[in-house]
């Protein structure tokens, strides 16, 4: 079913999609009585996580746990991590480039991510980067997850019989899933190593989002499963794997395929930082213009969550641009339609850094901008993605200043909606060569 037209389109008969920026801040402000939809984040299977918790009490509380971990000054206190793993892509392309060989910074980048957050929350990094493919079967693991999450959503009752079946059924009847229950024993695994140090007295160097959960927090806190935080963990792994990595790719796609945006992201960054062997502070490198355009461009354009999220109507029902929608009904938004509003960012399409310039234009355009979301629902690792971003950004052209892209075609370019923007596994990747 589709009726209506302009912001107020109705797609099912209990969902409305809108698409006025106005309504994003109603349906996603802080203290928000819309609830994430039960129908379609129960698709994912993972009901204990944050991220799929649909009463806003419950979040409430899975978030609190989870907001010091990932806050700003946590974020900043562990910079170094995230410096290691971008040291580590330039020693890689510090050894490929003089030999010829072109480096694949398509998985380069999500390889990044992975590292940062398994090192940086689940105090055991993956490691991805040292690999010779740089975790590509890894990566084709999470991608093949994708299309499952469609099918349990349009059949919930499909989800709830593969979870009661034996494991190893599950496995031998269908590939997404194995890789689905797969990644979930891996994720379940380092819980239990967590748990089992814990018990006998053994501490680590630095404590893990797992001990974190582990631990008793106040009175009356319900310490939760290790199965309760394998979802959590999966969660969290899950959304790390592909959104940062990709707005770097389409960031530094942009800038190498256009010398004259090169030239003036290098000059910038050369001079914040005349020493090319200088640290990169990341709190200088937040405040550089033209970085920051690129940053925010590689966000807009990868649009992090492009499809729609939906969200319940809270009673007594909710007015938007003219039209009532009842409680119970669902309604929902996606960045994919925001973030190529031309009313908020002209020519749309175009990678363009200068246009985040202008204070009084950046504002107009943070409405629309919802790479995270927003609220206190928006991504709780939106601290960490953005450091993840200006280091590694930052690193990688102060380092390079020649650097030389590979042609992809608009099919490369094509994106995939599985909850996270994929390309295709036959699409080519952008590597670089000197």
């Amino acid at each position: 079913m589709l009726t209506g037209t302009g912001t107020v389109v109705r797609i099912t008969p209990d969902e409305v999609h809108l698409s006025d920026p106005d309504n994003y801040e109603i349906i996603n402000c802080v203290g928000t009585k819309f609830a994430k939809s039960s129908p379609f984040y129960d698709s994912f299977g993972i009901g204990y996580s944050t991220f799929s918790s649909g009463p806003n009490d419950i979040h409430r509380i899975r978030r609190g746990m989870l907001n010091p971990f990932f806050s700003r000054q946590t974020v900043l206190s562990l910079e170094s991590i995230v410096h290691s793993k971008a040291d580590k892509l330039i020693n890689l392309l510090n050894t490929k480039l003089p030999k010829h060989q072109a480096v694949d910074l398509h998985h380069a980048f999500r390889a990044i991510s992975v590292d940062v957050i398994t090192d940086y929350a689940f105090g055991h990094c993956y490691n991805l980067l040292d690999t010779e493919d740089l975790g590509l079967d890894f990566f084709a693991m999470v991608q093949g997850i994708g299309p499952t999450m469609w099918i349990f959503q349009q059949w919930p009752s499909l989800l709830t019989f593969a979870l009661s079946l034996p494991s190893a059924l599950v496995k031998a009847m269908s590939k997404p899933l194995k890789q689905v229950l797969n990644l979930q024993a891996h994720c379940l695994k380092q819980v239990l190593t967590v748990k089992a140090d814990m018990d006998a007295g053994r501490k680590s160097e630095r404590q893990s989002i797992f001990e974190v959960l582990l631990s008793p927090q106040h009175e009356g806190y319900v310490v939760p499963t290790p199965d309760q935080i394998k979802d959590e963990a999966y969660s969290i792994l899950a959304a790390a794997a592909d959104t940062t990595g990709n707005a770097m790719t389409v960031a530094a796609y942009h800038v190498v395929k256009n010398p004259e945006m090169y030239k003036k992201l290098t000059a910038e960054l050369k001079a914040a930082f005349p020493s090319p062997d200088a640290p990169l502070d990341y709190l200088v490198l937040e405040k550089l213009p033209y970085l920051t355009g690129v940053v925010k461009e590689g966000l807009r354009l990868s649009f992090g969550v492009p499809g729609r999220l939906a969200r319940e109507v809270p009673k007594p029902g909710v007015t938007f641009n003219g039209y009532r929608v009842p409680a119970g009904y669902f309604v929902s938004m996606s960045s994919w339609i925001l973030h190529q509003r031309e009313d908020y960012f002209p020519d749309s399409s175009k990678f363009d850094p200068e246009r985040w310039f202008d204070p009084k234009e950046v504002r107009h355009m943070d409405k629309a901008f919802v790479p995270f979301s927003k609220g206190t629902r928006g991504c709780v690792g939106i601290n960490l993605a953005y450091c993840e971003l200006y280091v590694t950004l930052g690193t990688l052209f102060r380092k390079f200043k020649n650097l030389k892209g590979n042609e992809l075609t608009a099919e490369d370019l094509v994106y995939l909606d599985y909850f996270s923007s994929y390309h295709r596994i036959s699409a080519t990747k952008f590597h670089v060569t000197a």
